[in-house]
């Protein structure tokens, strides 16, 4: 865990966590990091505990001695997310200190206790206050389904330091450079792809409700941002804010100028077809993704497909209906409410045809509203003419998908 002054009065410690399926179902390759903050007046107050691992609670206990915190000093515990990630160590403080107040809002009240059997909680709405003295003052600002139902953020008005929780985060751990402007170009562009990969797996479900916090922060006059997951943004927290802004639009149909086969062959032909789509985007100098299916991850698989402003299916017929490895990672990016794709689809079929019937019926089924062009099928393998009609397709993809390319 370390140790980091992000302004007067205020420090964070984080720590990197490694090796866990996130929520139980994600797989973070690179990690991620678990920031809490400690904001100092006349009174104390912690932001987002973090959940037991590495040691915690006694190495969170010594890293708050070593800043000059006691923990039996801490008066109010901010949970501005229920998720235990943000809240884990709360009964393990109620050990050492039985007077502190948890700060909520209303709908994780209900969960601190039944959760963590709390009860001395401080139900905060819109715009309330809490006063630590010595110039600090926080307010709280709900932002419901940023994530949860019950998240707010929490605005340090002295130094303009938004505690966003969920919100402005990404996956990726930290190593020296835990502020965007210590990053390198080389770790800007890390943390753009892991704040990909958060933003699909975890938030992309919530966009509607992302947005409105998105305009929320807005109205706060900003110097510093805070997120409990990734880098502080104290140079430019406008960055940030715009870049999850440009994922909502990639949620919702748009993406960057590059095209995600999302594909699967039961014995080869239908990846005879995607060798040739291969060439086709070579040839036509189109950045792409090829992601078989099941081989890839479905946190990697969300992830391309959520960043890219076209997407090819390619898949085979499989007992009259669309190979099933395929079919279950539409199901996920529909469950996950990616809208708005263009799309192109073909696959070979045996003495039977259906995948189409599935693939309409997943796109109804989750209200995916993508935009596909005519999908070719073809028996056995691809013959010379099914080859010309999926490069036709291609190029057709390619010319509409130029309509929603957003860098």
């Amino acid at each position: 865990m370390k140790k980091l002054k992000i302004a007067d009065g205020i420090h964070m410690l984080t720590m990197n966590v490694d090796d866990i399926l996130f929520e139980g179902i994600w797989e973070i390759a690179n990690g991620v990091t678990l920031n809490s903050y400690i904001v100092q007046g006349e009174k104390t107050a912690i932001i987002d505990g973090v959940i037991g691992w590495d040691g915690v609670p006694e190495t969170l206990y010594k890293n708050m001695e070593e800043i000059g915190v006691d923990p039996k000093s801490i008066d109010y515990l901010i949970v501005n997310h229920m998720e235990p990630d943000h809240s884990g160590w709360i009964s393990n403080f109620r050990k050492i200190k039985d007077d502190f107040t948890v700060i909520c809002t209303e709908k994780a009240a209900r969960m601190v206790k039944t959760f963590y059997d709390e009860d001395r909680v401080r139900i905060v709405k819109e715009g309330d206050t809490l006063d630590l003295g010595r110039g600090k003052v926080l307010s709280f600002h709900p932002v419901p389904n940023v994530h949860w139902p019950d998240t707010m953020y929490t605005y340090e008005r002295d130094t303009k330091t938004l505690f966003s929780c969920d919100m402005f985060g990404a996956f990726g751990r930290m190593n020296e450079h835990c502020f965007d402007d210590e990053l390198t170009p080389e770790e800007m562009d890390f943390f753009e792809f892991e704040g990909i990969r958060y933003y699909s797996n975890v938030m992309a479900t919530f966009t509607p409700s992302l947005k409105k916090a998105i305009e929320k922060a807005k109205t706060l006059d900003i110097r510093i941002i805070a997120p409990g997951h990734g880098p502080v943004y104290r140079k430019n927290p406008q960055k940030i804010m715009n870049d999850y802004y440009r994922f909502s639009q990639y949620a919702e149909g748009a993406g960057k100028n590059e095209v995600t086969i999302l594909w699967g062959s039961m014995y080869g032909m239908t990846k005879k077809a995607v060798d040739f789509a291969e060439r086709v985007l070579q040839r036509e100098k189109v950045k792409y993704n090829k992601l078989e299916m099941p081989q890839e991850s479905e946190s990697a698989m969300i992830a391309a497909v959520f960043e890219s402003a076209g997407v090819i299916i390619a898949a085979p017929t499989y007992e009259y209906k669309l190979f099933p490895p395929v079919a279950a990672a539409l199901n996920e990016i529909g469950r996950k409410r990616i809208t708005g794709k263009t799309a192109f689809r073909f696959g070979s079929y045996g003495w039977s045809g259906g995948a189409e019937k599935e693939l309409k019926e997943i796109m109804e089924r989750n209200n995916m509203k993508w935009d596909f062009i005519e999908s070719v099928e073809f028996e056995g393998a691809p013959r010379e003419e099914d080859l010309k009609r999926i490069e036709t397709g291609i190029l057709e993809l390619l010319k509409k998908m130029k309509e929603k390319v957003v860098e």
